[in-house]
């Protein structure tokens, strides 16, 4: 159970922030998940909107690799939700299920294809220590250019953002999400 009550109508919503439940909602369906939590601060929200629409529609990560660095996130942020609204989306962006196990269950990386290796050290690396080990960065940097390193960068950075709120006001998955072990 949310510690609060998320926000999933429009009439929960103030009328002069009513525009910006609709830009939620018309762009994912409905307001639900860490958007339901965000609506509580609807300027901070729209906010979030802007960032969370480019990421999605206008990013130079692409899908494959995208998806796998919001699950690698997920799982350093030990998010449920993000985990469970996610997997599905990296296995239909063709992330292959060798990279997912070694997400979920914390394994070593060294048998993974060399992209997926360096998207998962490079989160990992991220999360946990702060900082990246050169050859990591420089892996990726020399793959895929440096803009796209910046944007992989934020797309980590915003699922960190979005892991805290759910697991800070305990947003649960939907019950027949795929679940993220302890």
């Amino acid at each position: 159970m949310p510690r609060v009550t998320p926000v999933t109508t429009k009439q929960q919503v103030a009328p002069e922030h009513q525009a910006i439940f609709d830009a939620v909602a018309e762009g994912r369906g409905s307001v639900r998940g860490p958007f339901s939590i965000m609506m509580l601060s609807p300027r901070f929200c729209e906010r979030v909107l802007r960032l969370s629409d480019f990421l999605r529609f206008q990013c130079s990560v692409k899908p494959k690799e995208g998806e796998l660095a919001i699950l690698a996130t997920a799982r350093e942020k030990d998010c449920g939700y993000v985990w469970g609204a996610h997997v599905a989306l990296a296995r239909k962006a063709g992330t292959r299920e060798e990279a997912i196990a070694a997400v979920r269950d914390r394994q070593d990386v060294s048998a993974l294809a060399p992209d997926e290796r360096a998207i998962v050290s490079y989160v990992r690396q991220l999360l946990q220590k702060n900082r990246v080990e050169q050859p990591v960065f420089d892996a990726l940097k020399e793959r895929y250019g440096e803009a796209w390193v910046v944007e992989l960068t934020g797309l980590i950075g915003h699922y960190g953002l979005v892991s805290g709120l759910l697991n800070a006001f305990e947003m649960r998955p939907a019950p027949d999400a795929e679940k993220l072990p302890s």
